[in-house]
């Protein structure tokens, strides 16, 4: 029994041992979770490209449960483009960690929409981890590194 449980965990820190929340130029992440404020409750979905140590760019598409907008249904996707900062190597965060301030530009039916957000990332294993993102819109879910 005991050489099953050290087995067991000599596997888990193998698999947690490379996870590592952002790793510059080339680095791809998408996350899929919950909108929980802004402008509705629903659904997000977002992908990051890494440009160098410290941007990345990417998309996004929020879809609402609730409109934001006394009940009309032309707004109730918002499309974006996103622009990040990752401040992992600036603040000198473990592996695992990354921390995030960014901006959103989109569409929103047929309104102009802007946000700006801080968000963080913790990978538990090499490709599955969590992530949080607080601002004019607000997610949590999963994040998934590529």
């Amino acid at each position: 029994m005991k050489k099953l449980v050290v087995m067991f965990a000599l596997i888990f820190a193998g698999a947690t041992a490379n996870a590592q929340a952002w790793t510059g130029k080339g680095d791809q992440k998408i996350n899929a979770g919950l909108s929980a404020w802004g402008y509705g409750t629903g659904i997000t979905g977002t992908y990051d490209y890494g440009l160098n140590q410290l941007i990345s760019i990417g998309a996004g598409l929020n879809g609402y449960f609730s409109n934001y907008k006394d009940n009309d249904s032309d707004n109730s996707v918002f499309i974006f483009g996103r622009l990040n900062f990752h401040l992992k190597e600036t603040l000198q965060l473990p592996e695992k960690l990354d921390i995030y301030p960014g901006v959103d530009v989109g569409v929103l039916g047929k309104d102009f929409g802007i946000g700006a957000h801080i968000g963080a990332r913790y990978f538990f294993t090499e490709r599955i981890g969590v992530f949080a993102e607080i601002g004019n819109n607000g997610s949590l879910g999963v994040s998934i590194n590529l």
